[in-house]
């Protein structure tokens, strides 16, 4: 990364792309007729000045050497992070076609870099002398037992709500409407359980959203009841149960567990969103470890998280585990270089086994909705009106989620295929396989699929 040589292909420039416009608009920044005076330096920070609109062309900077991810400068409006600009600028560099040749930084990139070195610094200055134990621990456990009665109370309101649709029928769901499930989920809201009213939220998608909801909505009312005595008999459970319990039901956690140091393979980001947050989803393979790890990264609504990680990239970092048992979602501690190419790829296992894997995480976390799964030598073939992903000769296949179906990525993935056997990154769940990333059977590159 930091060596003039080593450049990123396009696809995981792409990849950073926060939407599907800003990946359209900077593919079309990505050839040199709109650039100027672009550069690159051995320190690994790029830039040049793009034409816009405006009679003063627009100017672009891109770290891509930075140990946390990308950093981004540019003096366009965008409130997109990162803008147009900025992929394209990166994509004229990924080309390595000589429009961006290496050269000197001007005084505008030099002060810019200095300006956040000279950051970095004061913050890794005031983290050792960061005053400890200035919270009062005993308030603090007050606080916690006001929520976890909050919460109590909310859980048993709920319960009471799901025996009165049941008693009443199921008919009276789809007949009801939104309404009294946003209540609900207020309510819950009110007694500080956010994961109990997201919950609740999604059950009022459910009636009447085609044949066999009646069944769905059966299923979703179990697992939120399971939820609900989970949290009122937790003092019952196993520690590392009891921890998943608390994490489903909206209670924060930090990371717990010891630091583990290795090379870190992206295997895919993406994000997902409501009114008030947009969530990004960044996968990690160790490829000394093994362990497959899930870091989480929030933005305003509208707003992209900061934290970017193109998908076929490895880094040298440390990762410590939140607690939960079967839990994958981990805290990106520090990070020893930047992230940098590679050609390495996850192991992979069939889809049989993929399909036990997700059973046996279940025992652990019953609510849990996929794991993340990497399948071998397997061919997307058409099903009726449906895809599905079949193993070469094996005659065994996953079926594709909806939301796969529904994504451009599947077309990227049977193009990749051709018919041939691919390697495939996804989260493999009750609803089928969702695919995130696939390679090619030869050496190429990874493909992003959402």
């Amino acid at each position: 990364m930091t060596q003039q040589g080593v450049r990123w292909t396009a696809e995981q420039v792409l990849a950073l792309a926060p939407d599907d416009a800003s990946r359209k608009a900077g593919s079309k920044l990505g050839a040199a007729g709109p650039w100027s005076e672009a550069g690159s330096s051995g320190g690994g920070t790029v830039w040049g000045l793009c034409k816009g609109s405006g009679s003063k062309p627009y100017r672009t900077v891109v770290d891509v050497a930075d140990a946390a991810g990308p950093a981004y400068k540019c003096s366009c409006p965008s409130r997109k992070f990162p803008c147009k600009h900025a992929l394209g600028l990166l994509l004229l560099w990924a080309s390595g076609d000589g429009a961006v040749p290496a050269g000197t930084e001007p005084d505008w990139v030099e002060q810019w870099t200095e300006g956040r070195r000279s950051r970095t610094a004061r913050k890794a200055a005031a983290a050792p002398g960061a005053p400890a134990g200035t919270a009062d621990p005993e308030a603090a456990r007050r606080r916690a037992e006001r929520r976890a009665e909050r919460i109590a109370a909310g859980a048993t309101e709920l319960e009471q709500r799901l025996a009165d649709l049941l008693r009443g029928g199921l008919a009276g769901a789809e007949q009801g409407g939104y309404a009294p499930w946003e209540e609900t989920a207020a309510r819950m809201v009110d007694a500080q359980a956010p994961g109990l009213a997201a919950r609740v939220r999604e059950l009022a998608a459910i009636p009447s959203s085609g044949p066999g909801w009646p069944v769905r909505l059966l299923e979703e009312c179990a697992l939120l009841h399971l939820l609900d005595q989970g949290w009122l008999r937790r003092e019952r459970l196993p520690e590392d149960l009891a921890a998943t319990v608390r994490s489903r039901v909206g209670l924060p956690g930090s990371a717990d567990g010891p630091a583990v140091r290795d090379r870190w393979l992206v295997l895919a980001q993406y994000d997902t969103g409501d009114d008030r947050l947009t969530t990004r989803r960044i996968w990690l393979h160790g490829t000394g470890t093994g362990r497959t790890a899930l870091v989480l990264s929030y933005g305003a609504a509208g707003r992209a998280p900061e934290m970017a990680l193109p998908v076929g990239l490895v880094l040298d970092a440390e990762l410590s585990a939140h607690p939960g048992s079967g839990q994958v979602r981990a805290s990106l501690g520090e990070r020893f270089a930047a992230p940098e190419p590679t050609r390495e790829r996850p192991p992979g296992v069939t889809t049989a086994r993929a399909a036990a894997r997700y059973g046996e995480a279940l025992r652990d976390d019953p609510w849990l909705e996929s794991v993340p799964v990497t399948l071998t030598e397997v061919i997307p073939v058409p099903e009726g009106d449906s895809w599905q992903l079949a193993d070469a000769g094996a005659g065994q296949a996953l079926p594709l989620t909806p939301v796969a179906r529904a994504r451009p990525g599947l077309w990227r993935l049977v193009a990749l295929s051709g018919g041939a056997p691919v390697t495939v990154f996804g989260e493999c769940g009750h609803r089928g396989f969702t695919p995130l990333t696939a390679w090619p059977r030869d050496e190429g590159a990874a493909v992003t699929l959402c």
